[in-house]
């Protein structure tokens, strides 16, 4: 998982700049509607956390430390509507932060779908748009 300042700030920045549908984040207490309604289920995993400097000074905080991750925008919409709906959703969803750096996070390579096909989960289809990011410390 990846630090809480990492999850902070994309969660705020998502919550402040997403208003298409509802975005659940993880554990986060949602009651699915009676009727299938598209939402997106946010995951933020954190891969690394290296030290991308050396000699910075006799402390270990002297250098430069980097913690990479990974946004997971699983967008999911009712089954039986095709999944132009989702693709439509992921397009926006990456619009918003690839290539953008909100707060101390920078968000890289994007893909929809990258090694995650379109899945259907009972009244449900999913695809998900994910995103590198990192950040410095």
């Amino acid at each position: 998982m990846s630090s809480f300042s990492a999850f902070e700030t994309i969660k705020q920045y998502l919550s402040a700049n997403w208003s298409a549908t509802p975005l659940v984040f993880e554990n986060d207490r949602f009651n699915l509607p009676g009727v299938p309604a598209a939402f997106v289920y946010v995951e933020i995993v954190g891969n690394t956390y290296d030290q991308a400097s050396i000699g910075g000074g006799e402390e270990r905080a002297d250098n430069l430390w980097r913690e990479w991750g990974q946004l997971y925008l699983n967008v999911m919409v009712p089954s039986g509507t095709g999944s132009g709906p989702a693709r439509q959703y992921c397009d926006q969803l990456l619009a918003l932060v690839a290539g953008h750096e909100i707060g101390a996070l920078t968000f890289r390579d994007a893909s929809i779908g990258m090694g995650e096909p379109g899945r259907t989960f009972a009244n449900y289809y999913a695809m998900t748009a994910s995103i590198t990011w990192y950040r410095d410390e």
